[in-house]
C-alpha cells in the first residue's frame, strides 16, 4: 500500500489563499508604516480578500461578500478612531491628504475599506439579482 502523508482525498491540492493573506499582509505593512498610499491600500484590499476567500475555501461562510463587507467596515472604524484619537481636529481635511505622514496613513487604511465595502456591495447585489 502507498500513502503519500500529508495528502487526502479530500483535499488534493494546496490552498493558494495562505500565500496571499502573507502577501497582503506585508504588502499593507509597507505601505502603511513607509506611507506609500498605493501599496498600503493594495494590500490591505489583497489581505481583506484574502481572508474572506480562506474562510469561504474553508467551509466557515457560504459567500466571501459579507466577510469583505466586515473586513471594510472594521478597517474604517480603525481608522476614523486613530485619527480622532491622534489627529488634531483642525487638521482633518481632505485638502491635507499628503501633507500630514499619519493622517495620509489613516486615509489609506479607511479608503481601502471603502473599496472593499463597495466590492462586497456590489457583488453581493449582482449575487442576488443574478439568482
Amino acid at each position: 500500500m502507498v500513502e503519500e502523508p500529508g495528502l487526502s482525498d479530500q483535499y488534493p491540492t494546496a490552498s493558494p489563499w495562505p500565500l496571499f493573506v502573507a502577501l497582503g499582509l506585508a504588502l499593507s505593512e509597507i505601505g502603511v508604516f513607509v506611507g506609500l498610499f498605493p501599496v498600503a491600500v493594495f494590500g490591505l484590499i489583497l489581505f481583506g480578500g484574502s481572508i474572506a476567500g480562506i474562510l469561504t475555501e474553508s467551509g466557515y461562510v457560504e459567500r466571501p461578500w459579507p466577510t469583505l463587507l466586515g473586513v471594510g467596515v472594521v478597517l474604517i472604524v480603525l481608522a476614523a478612531a486613530f485619527t480622532v484619537w491622534q489627529v488634531p481636529a483642525a487638521d482633518i481635511a481632505l485638502s491635507n491628504v499628503g501633507t500630514g505622514p499619519l493622517f495620509t496613513r489613516l486615509v489609506a487604511v479607511a479608503v481601502a475599506g471603502a473599496v472593499m465595502i463597495g466590492m462586497g456591495g456590489v457583488a453581493s447585489v449582482m449575487e442576488q439579482t443574478a439568482a
